[in-house]
């Protein structure tokens, strides 16, 4: 047996180095090198071996077969569309989000709809959270909620397989034994294995669970799906080196009392990165929106100051999200300003451009910004509404039906955005004819003297 080797890990970020220091070289964290005991002796992991058999052999690029046709489609177009037009074969997909966002629930649905039909799919679901009768109690839940007393008391599924184990190695060999066509992995915090030190969770189980299971795909062509944990700042658990070893990495996101779900593609090998899936949270489990350009308009009413509608893109598809602002008279030497889906910051840059270059008293006022429908906007394009939405609370004016699209600088200039055309034709369509953009303004005051404002 060989003796075993010491190695100090960063649980951050999973640098390796044979000797401690109190502040990672790589992260800059303290404390956070711990001890780790690696013992290999020959023929310890059956799997490398076969790793390195199976690609001893290198090919041509014109002799390798590759057909289009080789991705598998998926009832939920919002999901295709973020995977780039379906799930490849042979690849490995890390979606992460924070607890109780719906990742296990989205997933399960996806076995449960693949492995049902015509063209029915093996799906093997291996949960490290959950017994193999929790997770059928949850399935039986969403079917029955789906399809109601009609869904009852009937197990038609022969194609669906669960496993409650959490042994990277034992798993392995389930997956090499019945050859699925797709494996979902709940979750990769879960998995551990004798061969490597730690708990569950740490940096070394999470880097060689996952090592095994992108082997396992790459050998058997088969695509797997890891779910992941976040950490408090909402990154992805574990090691980077976890998202740089995976095909694909998606984040499921949204708020905990509002029912939209976004699912955002961070790294896609095999696709764009700027797309986005729209999903909304109802009783019968994870549904796509229907009208996701509408989603997050609020009911029309009454023309109230305050409230501009701006268009966003959301990877290729334009959105239309009202903004809301309330400006009131404060005695505090330090006036209030309380954001709410936008970049706490920007507005304040926003703010200081408007009493600057707009002679608006916004330093004696509380400032508040609200973005309606729970969505968190990061786009430039949403400068000029924030600015006609504090306009509009402070002249006491209704500009709802407007649509502001622009990014204003520190000059008080308006810039042009990317996808103007198509924001401005969902606008349109639609039904809303007062479309302010930087093709038509050259600055934020010419915008407010058109609305009876400015200097």
């Amino acid at each position: 047996m060989k003796k075993p080797t010491t190695s100090f890990v960063c649980q951050e970020c999973g640098y390796d180095t044979p000797s401690w220091y109190g502040k990672c070289p790589e992260c800059g964290e303290w404390n956070t090198l711990k001890e780790m005991r690696f013992s290999r002796e020959k023929g310890q992991s059956p799997s490398l071996a076969r790793a390195a058999s199976a690609s001893a052999t290198p090919q041509k690029l014109k002799d390798i077969v590759y057909q289009e046709n080789s991705r598998i489609q998926t009832k939920y177009q919002e999901l295709n569309t973020v995977l780039g037009g379906g799930i490849v074969r042979g690849s490995v997909s890390l979606i992460a989000g924070d607890p109780g966002v719906g990742k296990s629930t989205l997933l399960l649905q996806l076995a449960l709809s693949l492995s049902k039909g015509v063209n029915a799919q093996k799906v093997l679901y291996v949960s490290g959270e959950e017994s193999v009768e929790q997770v059928k109690m949850r399935a039986e839940r969403i079917e029955e909620k789906g399809k109601g007393e009609r869904g009852k008391g009937k197990d038609d599924n022969d194609n669906l397989f669960l496993l409650a184990l959490t042994d990277a190695d034992l798993i392995v060999e389930q997956i090499e034994a019945m050859k699925p066509d797709l494996v979902i992995i709940d979750s990769i915090q879960t998995i551990e294995s004798q061969n490597i030190q730690g708990l569950s969770g740490s940096v070394g189980q999470v880097r060689y669970g996952a090592l095994q299971f992108v082997r396992a795909a790459k050998q058997n062509n088969i695509p797997i799906f890891i779910v992941g944990h976040v950490t408090k700042e909402g990154m992805v658990a574990g090691p980077m080196v976890l998202s740089h070893m995976v095909d694909t990495v998606l984040f499921l996101e949204g708020e905990k009392f509002a029912k939209t779900r976004i699912l955002r593609s961070l790294k896609n090998r095999f696709g764009p990165v700027d797309e986005v899936g729209i999903f909304v949270m109802e009783e019968e489990g994870m549904q796509e929106a229907s009208n996701p350009e509408q989603l997050f308009l609020t009911q029309k009413q009454d023309n109230v100051p305050g409230s501009v509608l701006v268009a966003t893109l959301e990877g290729s598809r334009a959105f239309l999200v009202e903004l809301q602002a309330l400006a009131v008279t404060t005695r505090l030497p330090m006036p209030r300003r309380v954001v709410s889906g936008v970049d706490g910051r920007r507005v304040e840059l926003l703010l200081a451009v408007l009493q600057k270059h707009c002679r608006l008293p916004v330093d004696t006022m509380d400032v508040f910004v609200n973005v309606a429908g729970g969505m968190k906007l990061s786009d430039p394009g949403i400068d000029l509404g924030i600015c006609l939405a504090v306009y509009s609370s402070i002249k006491n004016i209704p500009l709802q039906q407007t649509v502001g699209i622009a990014e204003v600088g520190l000059l008080g200039e308006l810039r042009a955005v990317t996808g103007l055309e198509k924001r401005t034709k969902e606008a349109e369509k639609l039904g809303y004819k007062s479309v302010v953009t930087a093709k038509k303004y050259k600055s934020l005051i010419q915008v407010l003297s058109e609305f009876g404002g400015g200097k």
